[in-house]
């Protein structure tokens, strides 16, 4: 079973198309969290997963969207969930409340969470993984942190797919994976987007000019 991870599309829809058109054949898809906040299409990302019926965890940003509270977040990120509720239609706001925090797929071979095993809010860059956060699945996937890694241990794969729309390792290309479940390998994938759109798009709709100027840097 060929098994398609990501994360943290944040609102990115070009980036998400580029993804999705570049990702070899998978059996499923899978997302970590995040749809929402930042970036200017956060109706058109929630849509796709949605219409995709992909397995999605809730992300803080998700969250907050739902909730209406963003009071933990800098002005980039509390200006992104203000949007996105505004532009977000009444079906794709149940959709994202209706996302748990945990999710198990594939037979309860993969575990999903946003942030970590015991709290979705955590962040835990790949430096912190460690076969201790797994339970007796063969494949963890965490996002929350918008780093790309994997380490593999005797119990099993803990995955970290980077970010689609907001990549903070250096490199602004958009980031996924691909497990194979059956041989217990993961394959990272970067591809580039149109991100000169994004940061247009960003500018017309009045949305922070630091939301588009960090993306050029993978920041």
């Amino acid at each position: 079973m060929r098994l398609g991870v990501i994360s943290d599309v944040h609102g990115n829809l070009p980036a998400l198309e580029a993804v999705l058109s570049d990702m070899p054949q998978v059996d499923t898809l899978v997302c970590a969290g995040d749809v929402v906040g930042y970036n200017p299409w956060p109706e058109e990302c929630v849509a796709e997963l949605a219409d995709r019926e992909v397995p999605t965890v809730s992300g803080n940003h998700d969250r907050a969207v739902v909730s209406g509270t963003s009071f933990r977040f800098n002005q980039m990120a509390a200006a992104g969930v203000e949007y996105a509720r505004e532009e977000l239609s009444q079906e794709s706001m149940e959709w994202l409340e209706s996302l748990p925090e945990y999710r198990a797929v594939a037979d309860g071979r993969v575990q999903l969470v946003h942030g970590h095993p015991d709290d979705p809010d955590r962040y835990t860059y790949p430096d912190d993984f460690s076969p201790r956060l797994l339970s007796g699945e063969d494949l963890l996937v965490l996002g929350h942190t918008h780093v790309q890694g994997y380490k593999q241990y005797g119990e099993g794969i803990v995955l970290n797919p980077g970010s689609v729309g907001q990549p903070r390792d250096g490199d602004p290309r958009a980031a996924y994976a691909v497990v194979d479940l059956d041989a217990l390998t993961v394959e990272t994938h970067r591809v580039e987007y149109d991100i000169e759109r994004v940061e247009d798009r960003i500018e017309a709709v009045g949305l922070p000019h630091s939301i588009a100027s960090r993306l050029s840097d993978g920041r």
